[in-house]
């Protein structure tokens, strides 16, 4: 066997892109937080309504063999297109992707850079490009652009500005290769959080990772897609939890510790007062300004109120 073959044999399935709000420093504390019994449970099907870049799917995939399926859903029609794309046609993703990768690798100045950026910036907004020509730029974008985010404006146009690398890692196959084969047992959905409901069967666990509820007026990262996540959102996804709990299915939740952050904002903890409601320690790191970046401690509430898969780790 080729070297490059074993070693893309040998990957781990990984987050593709880089997210706001990526849930890989936190995988050790949440599964901690997973039911008890969690590897007990036969034909598992796991959902994901806002998945994001993926960190929780791909462990959770890894780790748990009685995970049988999965469904995953986000309201970004450029991120949902992406997986499916990894999934159904990683070989033709990654020949693009060396493509753009090899143009910009060859491009002398910063000024150049900057050129290429915009000018592909300006490509991807146009939405008038074939599904392996968007994800290219998808994925370009994300690891050319300024701290790798993903962020748009009223009108839906991509318009995170430049972010000065000189040779970042745009196709990493062999991560694209391992995602596809973890993806092949999964279902990939685009839209409201609220369409996963009719995907419940047997044991069924949610994972939900919605946008933050803003911690200050100045630190809110929303604007995944042109639609806002307010608090009427946050509302109406603690009533589907309501909907999940009367039919018995398992659900964990992470969101923003407004009570951590100020003592008299009791959202969460009024809204979810009849759930178990713990907190972690987090890292924010998208803050432009790094001295303002650091820990903070984020809530998970689940509907399970036996004891958790392992010890619970005091803060």
């Amino acid at each position: 066997m080729h070297k490059q073959e074993i070693f893309y044999k040998m990957a781990k399935a990984k987050p593709f892109i880089k997210w706001v709000g990526g849930k890989g420093q936190l995988i050790e504390q949440l599964e901690a937080l997973l039911p008890a019994d969690f590897t007990e449970r036969e034909n598992v099907t796991y959902i994901e309504p806002f998945v994001g870049g993926g960190a929780m799917l791909f462990y959770m995939l890894q780790t748990y063999p009685n995970i049988k399926s999965a469904v995953i859903n986000d309201i970004n029609p450029d991120l949902t297109l992406c997986y499916q794309v990894v999934r159904d046609n990683p070989t033709g993703l990654i020949n693009s992707l060396k493509d753009i990768q090899t143009q910009y690798h060859a491009l002398k100045t910063e000024e150049e850079r900057r050129t290429f950026f915009l000018e592909q910036r300006d490509s991807f907004n146009t939405k008038s490009l074939n599904a392996i020509e968007n994800c290219t730029l998808f994925f370009f974008l994300n690891k050319t652009c300024f701290n790798g985010l993903y962020r748009v404006n009223k009108t839906g146009k991509f318009n995170v500005p430049f972010g000065k690398y000189v040779t970042p890692t745009i196709c990493d196959a062999a991560t694209i290769y391992a995602d596809s084969k973890l993806l092949q047992r999964v279902e990939i959905m685009t839209g409201d959080f609220e369409q996963t409901f009719d995907k419940i069967k047997g044991n069924t666990f949610f994972y939900f990772d919605p946008p933050y509820r803003p911690l200050s007026n100045t630190s809110s990262f929303n604007d995944y897609t042109k639609e806002d996540f307010n608090d009427e959102a946050q509302i109406r996804l603690k009533l589907f939890c309501d909907r999940l709990n009367e039919i018995g299915v398992n659900f964990m939740l992470s969101n923003s510790d407004c009570l951590g952050k100020n003592g008299t904002d009791h959202f969460f903890d009024d809204l979810f007062i009849n759930y178990k409601i713990e907190r972690v320690w987090a890292s924010r790191s998208i803050n432009s300004v790094a001295s303002k970046r650091g820990k903070l401690t984020e809530i998970v509430i689940s509907n399970y109120h036996e004891e958790y898969q392992f010890q619970r780790k005091a803060l």
